[in-house]
């Protein structure tokens, strides 16, 4: 059973910075997409950022690329999101997902989910 456990959210103002993690108990010799996804209030969940734990090859979606950086350590099991230069639009729970098919950052071919953590920009 895969299990994702988010950290790292909270409240900033914008131009600020937050770092969420996202450590994943995923099998590290087998390649897999794991990805960041938030949900906006009273909007639909969207994809933000993934990685392939084996290539590193990275997605981002438009709003965010310049902006933010995702990464993965696989010795500690662990991506990571390095949210800068945050406007009040990033605003939204933000999920990890893992085992994801299809396109990367399409929310619906993803297997395992955390739990959420919230970021308000301000």
């Amino acid at each position: 059973h895969v299990q994702l456990v988010e950290s790292g959210g909270g409240s900033v103002q914008a131009g600020g910075s937050l770092r969420l993690s996202c450590e994943a108990s995923i099998d590290p010799n087998s390649s897999h997409c794991v990805g960041w996804f938030r949900q906006p209030p009273g909007k639909e969940r969207e994809g933000v950022a993934v990685i392939t734990t084996g290539s590193g090859t990275t997605y981002y979606t438009d709003s965010v690329k310049g902006r933010f950086t995702i990464s993965r350590d696989n010795a500690k099991n662990t991506v990571y999101l390095q949210m800068d230069s945050l406007k009040p639009e990033d605003t939204g729970m933000y999920y990890c997902a893992a085992a994801g098919s299809g396109p990367p950052l399409h929310a619906a071919g993803y297997q395992y989910w955390g739990q959420g953590t919230q970021v308000t920009v301000s």
